[in-house]
């Protein structure tokens, strides 16, 4: 018999039948092992927060916590590792999370960070990231960080799960190759508890997966055909993506002309039959120059000592940006649509339709009217800003008159970045609607930021 040890005699179907029976069993038992310990790390990882080994997270070391919780493992000398953050990558890890709020794509950050010569995962970190190419951000980098729970500083394990692959299928032979791809959600377990210091808020890491959601889903993609993605160029604009024509609402795009810089919005890139293009002209200019002379001019007026103390009695009066209301009462009207929907879907049902064919238009009504009621769960109270949090504002915008004084283009692009800058340009009217929303950096004021807006009109002709 060959379980004895006796030799196989592939000709004889008893001794073929007994071994497909055994390596049944062997491979009955590999699979109970496998569960088994998935279930024991499971429950380590709920229960202790404990961190299963691996790569730490952009961010975050692993660092000695002490001997290993199992007496045997710890007389074997093994230790018990934790994940405690790394600083100078944690605020690049804020950053990002911050900026993609504010609208950046992943590639739009991933090029910031690249600009500014900031260190990629696998360039600081080379020794546990020896399978990269070191070669700068990717937007696929940006990706991964804006999508790992562990950010919040809790314990997250099981997101990724290893598959073998037959390299050919119709060659047995040829062996195969392992494969990580994404666990389903109910594979995926979380601490109780926070198991480590965290680098982002659960509700600030909600609303960016919420945004993500969206934009997966399709709710911006008539808005995304009509936008323009930022692009490298030789010139350095002032006003880059900062300027939307009062037409069709996208971003102009700068265009050089001699000695001078404008902004275009030409009719022939917009989408076909777009119901813009009824009134849109063919090109809308609006040159730099006077736009940011009457713009540096308000600024320098804003933020001058003698104006001060009324730009923060200014502040402190104006209600938090109506951009986050607008958006929230977008989502209540999807909420009370999908459940409209159910309701109509569940009184045909009622009244003898086909449930089978039903089971879609169910499914999707109900999966976005529970997203819309996670993301209405899940945003906080407005509030307006505090005598504080609006000095700090400007204080961190103590250069401000130097950056205007000079007019250099990069300063003043950096400058209008930190005041949130954004304009509308009415081609008709000739004039610019100007909002700013003065922040910290990357802090955020919970709510919206407070704003705080102006027009301005335009003499000069611009060319056709």
């Amino acid at each position: 018999m060959p379980e004895l040890c006796g030799k196989y005699d592939p000709r004889n179907p008893s001794h073929k039948m007994l071994m497909s029976m055994l390596g049944g069993m062997s491979e009955s038992e590999r699979q109970h092992v496998q569960a088994r310990v998935r279930a024991a790390m499971d429950a380590q990882v709920v229960n202790e927060g404990r961190h299963q080994g691996g790569r730490a997270p952009y961010g975050y070391v692993t660092v000695d916590g002490g001997p290993h919780p199992n007496p045997r493992k710890a007389v074997e000398g093994f230790r018990l590792r934790v994940l405690t953050v790394d600083e100078p990558c944690a605020e690049v890890v804020r950053r990002i999370f911050a900026e993609y709020l504010d609208g950046k794509g992943d590639r739009a950050i991933a090029n910031a960070l690249n600009r500014e010569g900031v260190l990629c995962p696998s360039a600081r970190r080379p020794e546990q990231n020896r399978h990269r190419l070191a070669d700068g951000w990717q937007g696929s980098t940006v990706r991964t960080i804006l999508e790992n729970p562990k950010y919040t500083g809790y314990a997250v394990f099981g997101r990724w799960t290893k598959q073998e692959m037959l390299i050919d299928p119709d060659d047995v032979s040829a062996g195969n190759i392992t494969r990580f791809r994404r666990a389903p959600a109910e594979r995926i377990v979380r601490s109780r508890m926070p198991a480590h210091p965290e680098i982002v808020s659960v509700e600030l890491f909600t609303e960016v997966q919420l945004l993500r959601r969206a934009k997966a889903a399709g709710g911006l993609e008539a808005r995304r055909k009509l936008e323009r993605g930022p692009r490298e160029t030789k010139h350095v604009y002032a006003l880059r993506g900062r300027v939307r024509c009062g037409y069709c609402e996208r971003r102009m795009e700068g265009t050089p002309r001699s000695t001078r810089i404008y902004y275009r919005c030409a009719a022939r890139s917009i989408v076909p039959g777009s119901p813009v293009l009824a009134t849109h002209p063919k090109n809308v200019y609006l040159p730099e120059l006077p736009v940011v002379d009457g713009l540096n001019e308000w600024l320098g007026h804003l933020f001058a000592p003698p104006q001060r103390e009324d730009t923060v009695r200014r502040l402190l009066g104006v209600v938090p940006s109506e951009q986050d209301s607008d958006a929230m009462e977008s989502v209540r009207r999807k909420l009370a649509d999908a459940k409209t929907r159910l309701r109509r879907l569940q009184a045909a049902i009622e009244a003898g339709a086909n449930p089978t064919a039903l089971v879609d238009a169910l499914n999707r009504a109900q999966e976005e009217r529970d997203a819309a009621q996670v993301q209405i769960d899940a945003t906080p109270t407005a509030r307006a800003a505090t005598r504080a949090e609006i000095d700090a504002m400007i204080d961190h915008l103590a250069d401000l008159g130097r950056s205007i004084k000079h007019a250099d283009p990069v300063k003043l692009r950096d400058l209008y970045e930190a005041v949130d800058l954004q304009m509308v340009y009415d081609a008709e009217g000739r004039t610019v609607d100007v909002t700013i929303r003065p922040g910290r950096g990357s802090e955020r004021v919970r709510g919206g930021r407070c704003a705080l807006s102006t027009r301005l009109h335009l003499s000069q002709k611009t060319p056709e």
